[in-house]
């Protein structure tokens, strides 16, 4: 119990240090921070990508994307979901990375719990997709730790996403995204038993995708930890690879509180503070994937400002009807 005790004060006293900087505006300022899409279902297609190479774009990230009907209502969900939003919803608020983990029945999981099939996440892709003509996706899809691979998943991704998938080729980094159409989704396959994806394959081998992830409920040392992270990376256009920062804070067994929303909540508020942060210290030319749990319209739009701030983009007008 003192333990506990200890752990709360410290918390509180992280969420407090923070909350001190979000107090002053000035703090929370920052290239295209005062964005907000018109249509952020399709905020890809407004864009000139023509002029924006894969490295250069902030992609919108959810942690453990498809955890909204995981476990039991009121009772196991709350130790698990981190998400409310259907995979689909999140496509059309704007999202463009995905974190899904599944276990060999091919069920959507998060740690021992399990939740629909992983059909269900690739029909909302392909119903995204089919109603989009310019939007890129990054799937990432894991087998999550204790379980093995389902059965021949690499062939079930590329028979299922096979006219959509980009194709395994380092030089992609370097290359506008209105080349690589009409191909629109980065899959990343991180089996744990079978061998990986390799190069010239549909899907993307793990070396392609790359995060430090700090395991804490101190939303303060999940903030500072990961500018140090990302101050380690080197700059976008010398990397052959995504950079992932998780903006979350994850429940600890040593913990009073178990939840995932109330700890991840400690962080989330902080997107922005984080974006100043790394443009303060010089260091949004590594900020590549940025991703929390519960997102929100909000966090898009400050991933889109972002993108488009950084390399001076304007949208694209839509034609007028004759």
């Amino acid at each position: 119990m003192g333990a506990q005790v200890s752990r709360e004060k410290l918390v509180k006293g992280e969420k407090a240090q923070l909350k001190q900087k979000v107090a002053i505006p000035t703090e929370v300022a920052f290239p295209g921070c005062d964005f907000h899409h018109p249509n952020p279902k399709e905020w890809m297609g407004s864009l000139p990508l023509q002029n924006l190479r894969v490295r250069d774009v902030v992609w919108p990230g959810t942690h453990d994307s498809a955890t909204n009907k995981i476990g039991l209502v009121g009772i196991s969900r709350p130790f698990a979901q981190c998400q409310k939003l259907s995979v689909y919803d999140q496509l059309c608020i704007g999202v463009r990375c995905l974190d899904i983990r599944v276990q060999e029945e091919r069920k959507v999981c998060h740690g021992p719990l399990k939740s629909y099939l992983v059909d269900v996440v690739i029909n909302d892709l392909k119903k995204f997709l089919s109603e989009t003509k310019s939007e890129f996706v990054i799937l990432e899809i894991r087998t999550e730790f204790g379980y093995k691979d389902p059965p021949a998943f690499d062939k079930f991704l590329i028979e299922q996403l096979g006219e959509y998938l980009i194709p395994q080729d380092a030089s992609f980094f370097g290359r506008p995204l209105s080349e690589l159409l009409p191909k629109r989704v980065f899959c990343i396959w991180r089996p744990r038993q079978d061998p990986a994806p390799s190069p010239g394959s549909p899907l993307w081998s793990s070396a392609y995708l790359k995060d430090n992830w700090i395991d804490t409920d101190l939303p303060l040392t999940k903030f500072s930890g990961n500018i140090t992270n990302l101050q380690n990376q080197p700059p976008n256009d010398q990397r052959t690879y995504f950079y992932r920062v998780e903006n979350t804070a994850t429940p600890q067994v040593t913990s009073a509180v178990l939840c995932v929303y109330p700890v991840t909540t400690r962080i989330r508020g902080y997107a922005r503070l984080f974006l100043a942060e790394v443009f303060k210290k010089g260091i949004d030319n590594r900020l590549q994937i940025f991703s929390e749990d519960f997102v929100e319209p909000d966090f898009v739009d400050a991933c889109i400002g972002v993108t488009m701030a950084r390399n001076k983009l304007e949208l694209i007008q839509p034609a007028a009807v004759a």
